[in-house]
């Protein structure tokens, strides 16, 4: 479903780089909210980006006429802090909850990495500052928290697990199935109740085409993605090769 709110937030922030020549942004998006920009957006003066290029939450900016992607200083805008849990091992959970305990807004924070005892925040400068004098307890356990270059977070862990099977036909209810291993008739059942996502937008159709490189979200399932396809076997079904996050 599409947000009003958000596109018509979109349509001033383009309208204003183009007509006064100024920089305009965005906070954080979700993969949801990017995904509606880039289906939305027609122009050719944006860029998205949280910081690294492997980034999943990501400020959307707007470029002027005289400003080139390359040219843009990411670090006036983004920054990063390191936080090192003392005797103790704080989740996702922690983290996010001790940082908006202090009043920081969701969308003001980008990508959390958590490694052991280390975590590190993409956010807003502001933000930045506030988490540098603020910040000493996540959950139980006392924190440090410096500064970080955004060059010096190290990039996240993603694990896969690839499978090689064959399909009917390149449709959303049977890759899903596929992906995560289930009947084609529970997928279809699943996406029909509005637990799918396609590339991060909701998909409610079951016949929705599916290409190589497209992501599917399955709630309660999580997230995978279709790799390749291949050649059709003797009995017509196509060989394909998906990953499931896990």
């Amino acid at each position: 479903m599409e947000n009003s709110e958000f596109l018509k937030r979109i349509d001033d922030l383009s309208d204003r780089a183009d007509r006064r020549g100024v920089l305009t942004k965005t906070a954080f998006l979700t993969a949801a909210e990017q995904a509606q920009l880039r289906q939305y957006y027609r122009g050719d003066r944006l860029l998205l980006s949280g910081g690294q290029p492997d980034c999943e939450r990501q400020i959307a900016f707007f470029l002027p006429a005289y400003l080139e992607p390359d040219e843009l200083d990411l670090s006036e805008h983004i920054r990063a802090v390191r936080i090192e849990a003392h005797f103790g091992v704080p989740g996702h959970r922690d983290y996010l909850g001790a940082i908006l305990g202090l009043g920081v807004r969701r969308e003001a924070l980008g990508d959390l990495r958590i490694f052991d005892a280390t975590a590190y925040v993409f956010c807003l400068p502001a933000v930045q500052t506030l988490l540098l004098d603020e910040l000493n307890k996540v959950g139980r356990f006392g924190v440090t928290v410096t500064d970080v270059a955004l060059s010096g977070v190290p990039a996240p862990i993603i694990r896969v697990k690839t499978h090689t099977c064959t399909v009917k036909s390149l449709r959303l209810d049977a890759v899903a199935a596929a992906i995560f291993g289930m009947s084609r008739t529970s997928a279809a059942d699943m996406v029909c109740m509005g637990a799918a996502k396609l590339n991060d937008l909701p998909c409610e159709r079951t016949d929705a085409p599916i290409k190589e490189g497209d992501v599917i979200s399955l709630r309660g399932h999580g997230k995978g993605r279709l790799n390749s396809i291949g050649a059709h076997s003797k009995k017509d079904r196509i060989f394909i090769e998906t990953e499931l996050y896990i």
